[in-house]
């Protein structure tokens, strides 16, 4: 078997890392705002995180990050505990108990979950996502975004919000949205994936693109369509 030596495979490391970039470090800023941590708390644990979870897991597939539904508990955490350096001896302790477990070869405790547990999870957490993303998608949603509960924090739940976004959606949003998952789509098939000048930039990087001159374009052609910055 082929061993990989350093630098193999920097092309597609080049490429995913910009994506990670483009969603990880606004989302590290903003669930530590979010979870009543300094912002740059949430920076500095998404960079550490990424770059230990990827030494020592091992694994070639592994996604380390913020979770955005950890956010009520870590809020609620520093609460309880009074000061936030607490909070932080409290996640070193969990970090060292989850670092012997690794050690002691736990993990094999999950083979004992039958595969149709772990699939319904999944698929629970992918119906969520896509749920929460359509009022995000038509422009109007008062909820911030990582929100992940039936109920939320603006009085709505999950499918009053998306009721509530379909009357009072944003007619510029809507074009926005759908050259960006045009895009990635797009980029996303084997051809152009594998394409030596398309395959050099990701789609998500060109939806993102995409997006804001589309939006800067709205305030030449059409300004009442322009997202403001309660949108944005």
């Amino acid at each position: 078997m082929k061993t990989n030596y350093f630098g193999s495979t920097l092309s597609a490391d080049l490429k995913a890392s910009l994506v990670v970039f483009l969603v990880a470090l606004p989302l590290c800023l903003g669930i530590a705002v979010a979870s009543g941590a300094p912002p740059m708390s949430g920076l500095i644990a998404g960079i550490i995180g990424g770059i230990v979870v990827g030494s020592l897991s091992g694994s070639h597939v592994s996604v380390s990050g913020p979770a955005a539904g950890l956010t009520v508990i870590v809020l609620d955490a520093i609460s309880s505990l009074g000061t936030f350096e607490l909070f932080l001896a409290a996640v070193v302790m969990a970090g060292l108990i989850q670092l012997i477990l690794g050690f002691l070869k736990a993990g094999v405790l999950g083979y004992y979950f039958p595969h149709s547990v772990i699939k319904g999870m999944l698929t629970a957490i992918g119906l969520i996502l896509i749920l929460k993303q359509i009022p995000h998608a038509l422009g109007w949603d008062k909820d911030l975004m990582g929100d992940l509960a039936f109920r939320q924090m603006d009085e709505q739940n999950t499918f009053s919000e998306i009721w509530y976004a379909i009357q009072y959606f944003s007619p510029g949003a809507i074009p926005i949205v759908l050259v960006a998952l045009g895009l990635i789509i797009f980029f996303e098939k084997p051809k152009i994936k594998n394409h030596k000048i398309f395959g050099l930039v990701p789609g998500a990087l060109w939806a993102v693109i995409a997006g804001i001159l589309i939006n800067q374009l709205y305030g030449i052609i059409r300004p009442s369509w322009k997202l403001d910055e309660e949108h944005l």
